[in-house]
């Protein structure tokens, strides 16, 4: 601006000696010759253009800059909390060692005080990890869990399932999960105190045997929770695999209620996005208590279909709080 300054009284002198100074003289010549004084707005709006497409051209590196700097920053961040989880958990097994021998004291002496304790050191990691994930939940309908032994089923999309809905039992409850988690040291001794579950669903036999062992710990007044989809579901957000009839044995069986639990976005935490772990909001519904003998003969038989459709719409309606 200070050279447009100079250059803009230049010419204004030159203007303002025209009438003191001869048609031959050279400024004079000069001057009009080249015609400034038409030309110089010309030149002010092209001075004004360019500097407005520099200024644009500056605030769009910069605005790019910053960001891809808060990409970084975030990425950096849930592979932060991914490290923090997975250190915590190796500790926390370590760390189990001598507990589980403290709690096997304790059960010599009062079995009840073990289940509880048990429960409540699980449940307690289990909060502390959700706590590191940042995770925030809308919890719906948990008046609809009746203090007694139930069935909890559920759509399953993510690890995250297990940590959001245990950490919320009342009352002691039992996971059925996959054989495989059976191999895990330490992780499985846990499960086996809180009354997990190992189902294998390549022998029918063992997994009759499972589902047997399930029905008696509901008649001892122990819930449990399964997954009727069968296997984690790693297909679109609303989608559902279809439910497996067996599970809903445990229901029929022993005349306890099903409690049909619905969940929104979980896989978002981890899985969509493997290693990572993001903070993000999570929708949980548990339903009105399902009590197999109060339905029509009709619908009896058509049991898992029926939970099935219930989850599936209560997900789809739920799918606008996150």
């Amino acid at each position: 601006f200070q050279h447009f300054s100079t250059r803009f009284l230049f010419f204004h002198d030159l203007a303002a000696t025209k009438e003191n100074q001869h048609p031959d003289h050279p400024c004079h010549t000069a001057f009009y010759s080249h015609n400034y004084s038409q030309t110089f707005p010309f030149f002010c709006l092209f001075i004004i253009i360019l500097s407005s497409l520099y200024f644009h051209a500056s605030n769009s590196i910069i605005e790019e800059k910053y960001v891809t700097l808060y990409n970084e920053r975030e990425d950096f961040g849930v592979m932060i909390r991914f490290i923090c989880i997975a250190v915590f958990l190796i500790l926390y097994l370590i760390l189990s060692i001598p507990v589980f021998l403290v709690e096997w004291i304790i059960g010599k002496f009062n079995r009840r005080a073990k289940d509880i304790s048990s429960l409540r050191i699980v449940q307690w990691g289990f909060k502390v990890i959700l706590k590191m994930t940042g995770v925030t939940t809308t919890v719906i309908g948990e008046e609809n869990v009746p203090d007694e032994p139930v069935l909890f089923i559920g759509n399953h999309r993510s690890y995250f399932d297990i940590l959001l809905t245990y950490s919320r039992c009342r009352r002691l409850t039992g996971y059925v999960a996959k054989k495989e988690m059976e191999k895990i040291p330490l992780l499985s001794t846990w499960m086996k105190n809180l009354y997990c579950l190992f189902l294998d669903r390549d022998n029918m036999r063992e997994g009759l045997k499972t589902i047997l062992q399930a029905i008696d710990y509901v008649k001892n007044g122990i819930s449990i929770c399964i997954f009727p989809e069968g296997t984690r579901n790693n297909g679109e957000e609303l989608s559902m695999l279809p439910f497996r009839d067996g599970a809903l044995k445990i229901a029929e069986k022993t005349g306890c209620a099903i409690i049909p639990i619905s969940m929104n976005n979980t896989a978002d935490i981890f899985e969509a996005h493997f290693p990572r772990v993001k903070k993000v909001h999570v929708v949980i519904e548990y339903g009105k208590p399902i009590y197999p003998k109060e339905l029509d003969k009709e619908t009896r038989k058509h049991l898992g279909i029926y939970c099935h459709d219930l989850i599936q719409a209560t997900i789809k309606k739920n799918a606008s709080l996150i």
